[in-house]
């Protein structure tokens, strides 16, 4: 029995499209017509003579940096304070600028669809609305008086 010629063999309609590649053929689809190559510096993918970088590794196998382990307790702070299981990117970006992060130096990334851009190391976080510290002294004087009310009765 003898291997029928390239033309005769049966084409996917999808396959000859480009929509679906059958990975037993060894074929890759990032490395396809039409597919994007540009990087963006983001890439992960590890392949022969790719290695974690020391941050990853020691996050990954449990053994965080003080600068890691300083942003998960502010992310599981401000998920308690705020009752949220699953804080929202702008939430996240939010606590990662209270912390005292700034742009400050040009990006290190490929991202062609956004600006880069960077501001002084002193400026404000500014993620607080205005008069946000007035607001919030107001509210822990209410709390103190509502657990005081709790605690002693009204009637004190």
């Amino acid at each position: 029995m003898s291997a029928k010629p390239e033309s005769e063999k049966p084409v996917n309609p999808l396959e000859a499209s480009g929509q679906v590649v059958d990975r037993r053929l060894g074929l890759d689809r990032r490395d396809l017509p039409g597919s994007s190559t540009e990087q963006t510096g983001l890439e992960r993918r590890r392949g022969p003579g790719r290695r974690r970088s020391d941050f990853t590794k020691a996050a990954e196998e449990g053994e965080m940096t003080d600068e890691q382990f300083l942003f998960l307790v502010a992310i599981d702070a401000f998920k308690k304070a705020n009752n949220r299981a699953f804080p929202a990117w702008s939430d996240v970006l939010e606590v990662i600028r209270l912390l005292g992060y700034r742009k400050t130096m040009p990006s290190e990334l490929n991202l062609p669809n956004a600006e880069d851009w960077r501001e002084p190391p002193n400026s404000e976080a500014g993620v607080r609305p205005d008069r946000w510290e007035e607001r919030n002294r107001r509210e822990q004087e209410l709390d103190a008086i509502d657990e005081f009310e709790q605690h002693f009765g009204e009637a004190a």
